[in-house]
């Protein structure tokens, strides 16, 4: 009789104690014998008797050190809203509202109303991660896209119209290192095979200069700034790019689950920076200073909760790894496709010569002065110089 009892106590408490009152009912009432026959104490015969069926709350009546209803209000509201779990919701908080609250706390705030994770199962259930994070090295991996920054979805109407009034970049290339989650970045006024090929190859000749060695993997979408889908162009462009160590992955059609990564880092780009800064910038040079600033914000103190990441900045994270990179790979010069093309022509050329030499760092400072072209055809030159 006391496994039944147990047993429903487990399932449901009001079933039990009503076996507990029938039992005592049975019995004439005598609480020593019912306890004996269910294998309980008296105590739990009495509360069953003289209390509810229903277990009571266990809240208690006062609570000095609960989180205001307001505030918790507003972590509830932003949580369903972002889909962030604690640890995020924790970095985000800090970042727009300025309340510091623990992981803990927010933790339990979440628990207690009910907020479920936003989960995607693959199609057999099973959780399937994109990469070993753990054992990743530094600048192995990569995830490459293009964002149409007037997508008319993610910012306010007038941030899109001042971007056209002013004239602003219309396209962001992003390509970011799943190791380290640093990113590269530049922009242009046009889409095109040319910009894409050129980007990639000026963003490896900076990794390759800055003692970057092994095998480079770039992972890609089936986009026509890229190889538009087409087998023949990705075996081409792979064979351009085999002589610096370069394979580029195209996804299959429909998978863009496997570029998560980068995709991600789009939504931060909306929040951080173009709904913030862009109203601010009247010409190119000043947007491209501040996307400049936003770029180093987020390589050198932005933190990451991705996974294998640990709350790590890419800094810290390519700190970390005790490889011998210098962490002046993490200040790659934001540009605009357009003037790397006026300046260096097309800089795919000079692969289709033999390259021999030893790959080194360099400890070059960024020019903040003088025109864009300058500075592009400098980075360049130098880029050049130094794998040759």
């Amino acid at each position: 009789m006391s496994i039944l009892y147990h047993e429903l106590r487990e399932i449901e408490a009001s079933k039990a104690r009503e076996l507990v009152r029938k039992v005592l009912a049975k019995n004439n009432g005598n609480v020593s014998e019912t306890a004996r026959i269910l294998g309980i104490s008296r105590n739990t015969v009495r509360r069953a008797r003289d209390g509810n069926l229903e277990d009571l709350s266990r809240r208690p009546h006062h609570s000095p050190n609960k989180t205001e209803h307001s505030l918790e209000e507003l972590i509830v509201k932003e949580s369903k809203r972002t889909g962030f779990r604690y640890r995020r919701l924790t970095s985000y908080m800090q970042k727009k509202y300025g309340i510091a609250i623990s992981e803990n706390t927010i933790k339990a705030i979440l628990r207690r109303n009910n907020v479920k994770k936003k989960t995607r199962k693959s199609y057999n259930g099973k959780h399937r991660p994109l990469y070993d994070y753990e054992a990743l090295m530094p600048f192995s991996e990569f995830q490459l896209d293009t964002k149409h920054l007037l997508d008319k979805n993610a910012l306010p109407k007038e941030v899109y119209e001042h971007m056209k009034d002013y004239n602003l970049p219309l396209y962001e290339w992003n390509l970011i290192d799943i190791g380290t989650r640093t990113r590269f970045t530049a922009y242009s006024y046009e889409l095109g095979s040319v910009f894409g090929l050129m980007f990639i190859v000026f963003a490896v000749l900076w990794l390759r200069a800055h003692n970057v060695r092994g095998l480079i993997k770039i992972r890609l979408d089936n986009a026509m700034e890229f190889c538009g889908g087409s087998e023949r162009k990705l075996r081409q462009w792979n064979m351009i790019l085999s002589t610096l160590g370069v394979i580029l992955e195209a996804i299959p059609a429909g998978a863009k689950h496997l570029m998560a990564v980068v995709e991600n880092s789009h939504r931060d780009d909306d929040e951080y920076f173009l709904m913030i800064h862009a109203e601010r910038c009247n010409n190119t040079k000043t947007f491209l200073y501040k996307a400049q600033q936003w770029q180093d914000t987020w390589n050198f103190y932005k933190p990451s909760h991705g996974k294998g990441m640990h709350g790590l900045t890419p800094y810290r994270k390519l700190k970390k790894s005790k490889i011998a990179i210098n962490s002046h790979v993490l200040k790659f010069p934001v540009l605009l496709m357009e003037d790397l093309l006026k300046t260096a022509g097309l800089i795919t050329l000079f692969l289709k010569s033999h390259l021999t030499g030893k790959y080194v760092h360099t400890k070059c400072q960024i020019i903040r002065t003088g025109s864009i072209s300058r500075k592009v055809g400098a980075y360049i030159h130098l880029l050049i110089r130094v794998i040759l």
